[in-house]
């Protein structure tokens, strides 16, 4: 049987089909790309110590830096007391008045014991001038005239103690009225009307102009914490925004027996009008807990349900976490009390996706 002659176009097509098969076995045979990972773009912080302020704060009010109590000077029955709360008041106003009729007496009494006394002068000085013209003309002996003499002294004596005794007559009169010494305000008042009140017994308290303090009583730690001439700032408890500043002036030298608390005085400076006497205040003062270490907020994560950070390699740029011990925090900071060194790399943004080993970019350091 005599076989079919190939034709020239057969002979091409399957030229064609061996060349696709050889392309399609070498490309089954050629082994896949590897494509390396690119490193992950991060943001980092290096780890630096520095003194902490820890903030101090507490609540006090104000008062006057120099704050009298006016008393009577003697003891009586009050007929009046005008002073009020809140008044303001000159030097030399009248606040109150004592009932005055036995003093008023005792000077009536004292007046008319001078008169006798300033007429009993009168007559020894004329017998006086008498003796001695009688001694000049022989008339009289050296003793009438001797007798005269001390006559004379004695009734000038007895005047001199008549008059300190209408002087203090007098004073005791005008111990019945209590004027301030100072003008100021009126920040208390004592007894009314009517009442029977002792010598120095307090009548008001009156706040002079020259300065406020704000008080605060706290406790012995505080007064420990607190350093030396530290500024502290004051401010109003129902109006933040009225702030004042000033210096601790004075601490008290013993606890208070019933809340064991110290009094601070903090002296104001230039106090706006708004803190008035009474009011309540914050006070807030930063004292140092030693050196410490903060990063951002944002640099902390979690693993194995404790806080951790991410710590970059400087050699290798790769990651590893490391759980750490926090000291306080808040929205923007972190103070870590354990687990990190000086001189350390941490990750503070894009914590949220990086695993342990991975390569990383800090951002801004190369492309």
């Amino acid at each position: 049987m005599r076989g079919r002659r190939t034709t020239p176009s057969q002979v091409f097509a399957l030229t064609l089909m061996v060349a696709a098969s050889a392309l399609i076995l070498a490309a089954c045979g050629r082994e896949p790309e590897t494509k390396q990972p690119q490193p992950r773009p991060v943001r980092t912080t290096t780890i630096e110590k520095r003194e902490s302020l820890v903030p101090l704060t507490f609540t006090g009010r104000i008062e006057a830096e120099d704050e009298v109590s006016v008393a009577f000077r003697i003891a009586g029955r009050l007929l009046a007391n005008d002073a009020k709360v809140g008044e303001r008041v000159e030097a030399g106003q009248l606040l109150a008045q004592l009932e005055s009729q036995n003093e008023l007496s005792n000077l009536r009494q004292a007046q008319a014991a001078l008169s006798a006394a300033q007429g009993q002068l009168t007559q020894a000085r004329n017998h006086y001038e008498r003796q001695e013209t009688l001694l000049g003309q022989g008339w009289t002996t050296r003793a009438n005239f001797e007798a005269a003499t001390q006559a004379r002294q004695t009734a000038q004596s007895q005047v001199e103690a008549a008059e300190a005794q209408v002087s203090s007559a007098h004073d005791l009169v005008s111990f019945t009225e209590l004027r301030a010494d100072a003008p100021g305000k009126i920040t208390a008042t004592g007894p009314a009307a009517g009442e029977v009140v002792q010598a120095g017994q307090m009548i008001a308290k009156i706040a002079r102009q020259d300065g406020r303090d704000a008080v605060f009583d706290v406790g012995a730690q505080m007064v420990r914490a607190a350093p030396a001439d530290v500024e502290v700032a004051v401010s109003l408890t129902d109006d933040p925004k009225v702030t004042a500043r000033g210096r601790i002036r004075q601490i008290a030298a013993q606890a208070d027996p019933v809340t064991r608390t110290f009094e601070v005085k903090v002296g104001l400076t230039d106090p706006p009008a708004a803190m008035r006497l009474g009011a309540t205040v914050n006070g807030r003062v930063e004292s140092s807990s030693g050196p410490v270490i903060d990063i951002p907020a944002s640099a902390l994560t979690r693993i194995n349900q404790q806080p951790a950070v991410w710590i970059v390699d400087r050699a290798t740029s790769l990651v590893s976490a490391r759980n750490v011990d926090i000291l306080r925090f808040d929205q923007a900071q972190v103070i870590v009390s354990q687990g990190l060194d000086a001189g350390e790399i941490v990750v503070t943004a894009g914590v949220q996706a990086l695993h342990p080993g991975q390569k990383v970019r800090v951002l801004g350091s190369g492309p």
